[in-house]
């Protein structure tokens, strides 16, 4: 329940509406490709080398690792169709034969899907989100800030605050 109360206050914030973006975008490639491979490296120097929200990445790779189950058919599908196109089976063989590649487990069905097509949906899906931020900020912002369970929350917030003071 803090994640969540860590991003709705990282929405509500200063922080840039791309950096949130990036912070979603970044959640989403963490979730919709498996864990223990390579590629998942590249993304997590991303992490730590980006100033970004890891609310908005744990929460958005929550949401997105559950979707992956759902559409792991689709990606063992895309991939096999990859790996087996008549046009690039030489290519493929050629990589498989040099360690690195081996290493990378491109060859592994859902692991070659799932990168298709998290990385291809990576561009569009940071400016989706960047811009869902914005018309957030602009015209739900101050509707949301009434609620009473909002302002219980800015005034809990402002008395962990007061009570770290005397101490």
């Amino acid at each position: 329940m803090t994640i969540f109360i860590k991003l709705f206050k990282a929405l509500n914030a200063n922080q840039h509406p791309g950096q949130i973006g990036l912070s979603l975008t970044l959640g989403l490639l963490l979730g919709l490709t498996p864990l223990f491979f390579p590629h998942t490296l590249l993304t997590l120097l991303l992490i730590i080398l980006l100033r970004v929200n890891m609310s908005a990445v744990l929460v958005s790779w929550a949401v997105f690792t559950g979707l992956a189950y759902a559409f792991d058919p689709i990606f063992h599908q895309l991939g096999l169709w990859i790996l087996n196109h008549p046009g690039l089976v030489d290519h493929w063989t050629q990589w498989y034969n040099q360690a690195f590649w081996r290493f990378m487990s491109f060859n592994n069905t859902i692991v070659m899907g799932s990168i298709l097509v998290a990385y291809s949906l990576a561009l569009p899906f940071f400016g989706l989100s960047w811009l869902l931020v914005r018309v957030y900020r602009q015209r739900f912002l101050v509707w949301v800030n009434k609620f009473k369970l909002v302002q219980m929350l800015k005034v809990s917030d402002k008395a962990e605050k007061m009570s770290g003071f005397f101490k």
